[in-house]
């Protein structure tokens, strides 16, 4: 099974002074996920939870909401030499679970910088939620929100090591960290997170709070929404279909999530008022 991490030398430059040194470098190998034995997409991920970033890309396109709709998951080899290589999954959906629809398939790689540029049809975008969260009673305080980056990057053990990966959390109100993933995708740490939840029979994931590295793009907001989640809090900026996706589906969403300040942009009313 891959790495999560790979060695490769480097030649340092540090006040006029070189060196040559190994470096530890995030490692980043494509994933094709099959379903049924036909292949639907290929992401550039991070090795590592490999089951749960398939089951979790599948609850993000619609395809699977609980573990009964998973017979199996696996591991298979590839066509050439019949090498298992751990790049190939293939996920065998229970009986009278639909299999997905052909406008899902992307007919180009899904890179680690962004999930949605390869898909065939953008009518299969705006993914139909089975959950709605516009009436979740989630509130948290925004002292309590103010803590979750520190939270989430103390937690980033292969970040130590590499710097080169994103990172999904996934908090409750009181700001305890329930579930953390690491990948060169920061969408592919999303699903890892969601995948898991799934696979352990937790969607929707009432009341909780998914906060993410980097920006918020649309669609981490539809990954959010297609697993229940009220919240979703990234330390950098949305996007404008980002915002209005929350706003149109009750969805609260901060961004700029720095130090002691944020900027809300939808679903203001789940902030708590600070008490003085």
């Amino acid at each position: 099974m891959g790495r999560v991490t790979a060695r490769r030398p480097v030649l340092r430059i540090h006040d006029g002074q070189y060196s040559r040194r190994p470096d530890s470098l995030a490692a980043e190998e494509p994933l094709e996920i099959r379903v049924g034995g036909r292949a639907l997409t290929v992401t550039m991920r991070t090795p590592g939870q490999d089951f749960d970033l398939a089951a979790g890309f599948l609850v993000s396109e619609g395809v699977v909401s609980s573990p009964d709709h998973l017979a199996q998951i696996r591991y298979c080899a590839g066509a050439v030499d019949g090498i298992n290589t751990y790049n190939i999954v293939d996920v065998s959906l229970a009986p009278g679970v639909a299999a997905p629809d052909a406008s899902l398939e992307r007919n180009f790689y899904t890179t680690s910088s962004c999930g949605l540029c390869g898909k065939a049809s953008l009518d299969a975008v705006r993914t139909s939620a089975r959950w709605r969260v516009d009436k979740d009673a989630l509130t948290i305080a925004p002292h309590t929100l103010t803590a979750l980056p520190q939270r989430l990057r103390a937690a980033q053990k292969v970040f130590d090591s590499t710097g080169g990966l994103h990172a999904a959390g996934l908090f409750n109100a009181r700001g305890e960290l329930l579930c953390l993933r690491e990948d060169v995708g920061r969408h592919n740490a999303v699903d890892k997170v969601i995948g898991q939840a799934l696979r352990r029979g937790q969607l929707p994931l009432r009341a909780t709070i998914l906060m993410v590295s980097g920006r918020a793009s649309f669609e981490l907001v539809q990954k959010a929404l297609m697993a229940g989640i009220p919240m979703l809090a990234a330390v950098s900026a949305p996007s404008s279909l980002a915002v209005d996706l929350a706003i149109d589906n009750g969805l609260t969403l901060v961004g700029f999530l720095r130090g002691s300040s944020m900027n809300v942009y939808a679903g203001s009313e789940r902030l708590q008022p600070e008490r003085v």
